[in-house]
């Protein structure tokens, strides 16, 4: 486990995860993303930025499902769901995720 700040549009968060998932969320540009990663569980989610309050809170940012679509995105990958991480104060969005599915 490594705790990482992890980018996303609307600011970042600081979350203990795998390694797996700090390979994921490393895209070679100095800095690791929210979105390669999928979905964070709240208990592993420490504090976020937002920068539309331009201000850091402590614990998880808000996690709003979109859409739960199980829509073929590939030939063997499902997207099982789509959300967001929102600001508690401002509702603003701080990063998306999407979790994927493959078929057996």
């Amino acid at each position: 486990m490594v705790v990482l700040e992890l980018h996303g549009s609307g600011g970042r968060i600081t979350a203990d995860i795998t390694d797996e998932q700090a390979k994921l969320s490393d895209l070679g540009v100095g800095k690791n993303f929210l979105a390669p990663i999928g979905k964070l569980e709240e208990q592993k989610m420490q504090k976020y930025f937002c920068k539309k309050c331009e201000a850091e809170f402590d614990g998880s940012p808000k996690i709003q499902i979109e859409e739960s679509p199980n829509e073929p995105v590939a030939d063997d990958l499902i997207l099982i769901e789509r959300g967001q991480y929102t600001c508690h104060k401002c509702d603003s969005i701080i990063g998306e995720y999407r979790v994927f599915q493959k078929k057996e």
